[in-house]
């Protein structure tokens, strides 16, 4: 059957269903699919389907009103990682960090903007061209992106990041050679004992998966505050544990609650860690400020290099209150402790590039001391990059909070 028959025929049959349905009570699951298969059935009756045909029809109907439509599938594949949509009709999926345009679509404009409403609604988010920019979740924890016109000029856009069904561990990433077990290890001691963790990292370098991974080193007896703009991440084990959510404004633009609110709070709801999902505005401020009132803690931000992070987090600092930048170098070089710097090859895997120590403001600048270094060592047969995350010799310089919590590390 031609694409263009096959959409016809989805559309009669969905308006059918719609129809037949009885408006007076929620169908549960089991009573829509019998419902669909019933009226697919009647039309096979009067026009030649396939088996393949008939099975894909009843997926697509059932999906298009409970799920979110021609997206479903893409999201049930373990193989993807990532789905972007341009519009309608151009639905390009991420695969082992290739892209590829797929041959799924929608009906038309109209269904695309029902799935949007549908995302949005699940977590009491308002996207419409008032507020044409909204982040949401879907239920798995997927991280959904949308830019409605007219500031996307070619149709609505979603993006949603997908998370693995299995959530990845410290052991996987070794097993996957993203990190050493030497440097897991020594992270390990760092987080038990309370050092304040950077991660900073491109777009796609698995920040939040790392940031997920690590905190499975956080001692069970604390009590930790997680503050997000999207719930993404995955804490695990800690029994003691508060998720908090910002909130954006309603439409009459009030009642919002931003990350530098829940920041504020979160110092009063005596966490023994807090850990920002990602701080990307002034927020940042506030972030160091706890963590230079002591509280420890754990984040992390988009930047090329661990110099570059702390470039970043000036100006966003500078951008948010006028403090002299002598004061918000002081600042930082006093809040973070570590900065774990993760990137992505050029074969597409995800690797830790660096483990930087942050040492003293000095002499107008923040040191830094380089423990870990990735050392690219050939390229294999198949493209793959051969190296190791290896230690640069030097040592640790600030030993206090191993020192405290009885943790020992090897001296360089």
């Amino acid at each position: 059957m031609q694409r263009e028959e096959y959409e016809q025929n989805l559309t009669l049959l969905t308006g059918r269903v719609v129809e037949a349905a009885d408006i007076s009570k929620e169908l549960s699951d089991e009573e829509l699919l019998l419902l669909v298969e019933q009226v697919v059935r009647e039309r096979a009756a009067r026009q030649y389907l396939s088996v393949a045909t008939r099975r894909q029809l009843k997926r697509d109907i059932f999906n298009s009103l409970r799920r979110l439509d021609v997206l479903q599938e893409l999201l049930e594949d373990p193989t993807i990682t990532e789905i972007m949509v341009n519009g309608a009709d151009r639905i390009f999926v991420e695969r082992e960090g290739r892209l590829y345009l797929t041959e799924r679509r929608f009906v038309n404009e109209g269904r695309l903007r029902d799935v949007i409403q549908r995302i949005a609604s699940r977590v009491n988010r308002a996207v419409n061209e008032a507020n044409p920019i909204v982040d949401a979740r879907l239920p798995d924890g997927s991280r959904v992106n949308i830019v409605l016109p007219p500031v996307a000029l070619d149709g609505p856009t979603v993006t949603i990041r997908k998370f693995p069904e299995n959530r990845i561990t410290m052991e996987k990433l070794i097993a996957m050679g993203s990190i050493t077990a030497e440097a897991a290890e020594f992270l390990k001691k760092l987080v038990r004992a309370g050092y304040n963790i950077f991660i900073s990292g491109g777009t796609g370098a698995g920040k939040t998966t790392f940031l997920n991974a690590l905190s499975d080193y956080i001692p069970e007896g604390e009590r930790i505050i997680t503050i997000e703009d999207s719930a993404e991440l995955q804490i695990q084990n800690i029994p003691n544990l508060v998720r908090l959510e910002m909130r954006n404004a309603t439409v009459e633009g009030s009642h919002a609650i931003s990350i530098r609110d829940l920041i504020k709070t979160s110092l009063r709801m005596r966490p023994n860690r807090i850990i920002v999902g990602e701080v990307r505005d002034a927020a940042s401020i506030d972030m160091l400020q706890g963590l230079n009132t002591g509280h420890n803690g754990m984040s992390t931000g988009h930047a090329n290099s661990p110099g570059d992070m702390l470039s970043r987090l000036e100006t966003m600092v500078l951008l948010g209150e006028e403090i002299p930048l002598v004061a918000v170098r002081k600042q930082i070089a006093s809040a973070i402790d570590l900065i774990i710097q993760l990137g992505r090859l050029r074969d597409r895997s995800r690797k830790v590039l660096s483990i930087v120590e942050v040492l003293d403001y000095e002499e107008g600048e923040i040191t830094l001391n380089p423990l870990y270094a990735y050392k690219e060592e050939g390229e294999e047969a198949d493209g793959s990059i051969r190296g190791r995350l290896l230690p640069t010799g030097n040592a640790l310089r600030h030993t206090q909070k191993l020192l405290a919590a009885g943790e020992r590390v090897a001296e360089g």
